[in-house]
């Protein structure tokens, strides 16, 4: 009896995580930069600049308003596939293990491959910042105070955003273990999560390497 309710557990578990792993992907999918590049100016942000479907290219070639929706809705993205992530599980009555977790590695994986705009998407930041203001606002706090000088002191973005997502797993694994959280199912998502980010974030890193990153402020040759 003790195994067929573990079994039970399991498959429950999976099914409900499967369908919060879907529900968040299609919401990541929504690229806020897409829509609002084809509505505002009758185009496609990823024809341009960077090719990124994010907020950085639709500020760079639309302006601040634009980039201000579009910043709005990749951020509030990350936010409602975490809410819903956590509703489908109290509504299956799993309340062991935090499905948000699971809703913000696949919102994130949405944003950057789209299923509705041919897979082509952004780097994640905003969203993975939406993220974690709903899976634990103190660890948000952390990274806000601790990134925000960081910033001004490199005046590298990019650099800044990679210790983000090294700092991010770590953190959680921290306060979650202060609040008594499950420590193994929280960091492993959290991990994927950095990681993933990390990854799109690999041409900055290669350019970090070289010393020929942007820095704002500078200006650019041409």
């Amino acid at each position: 009896m003790m195994i067929r309710g573990v079994i039970s557990l399991s498959v429950k578990f999976w099914s409900f995580a499967a369908i919060v792993a879907l529900a968040a992907y299609l919401i990541g999918s929504v690229s806020f930069a897409v829509i609002v590049s084809r509505v505002g100016a009758q185009d496609d942000v990823r024809r341009h600049g960077s090719g990124n479907a994010g907020m950085t290219n639709i500020l760079r070639n639309y302006g601040k308003k634009m980039a201000a929706f579009t910043a709005l809705g990749d951020f509030g993205k990350g936010i409602v596939a975490v809410a819903v992530g956590r509703m489908i599980f109290t509504l299956a009555g799993i309340t062991v293990l935090d499905g948000g977790y699971i809703a913000g590695f696949f919102v994130v994986l949405g944003h950057l491959f789209p299923l509705y705009f041919g897979f082509k998407g952004g780097k994640g930041v905003l969203t993975s910042l939406g993220v974690v203001l709903m899976l634990n606002w103190v660890v948000f706090a952390l990274l806000v105070v601790l990134l925000l000088p960081v910033v001004f002191i490199v005046k590298i973005v990019s650099l800044t955003v990679i210790i983000g997502y090294i700092l991010f797993p770590f953190f959680t694994l921290l306060i979650n273990y202060i609040e008594g959280q499950p420590l193994l199912f929280n960091f492993a998502f959290a991990l994927l999560m950095s990681c993933l980010g990390a990854f799109m974030h690999r041409e900055n890193i290669k350019r970090l390497l070289a010393g020929t990153e942007y820095r704002f402020g500078q200006k650019k040759e041409g």
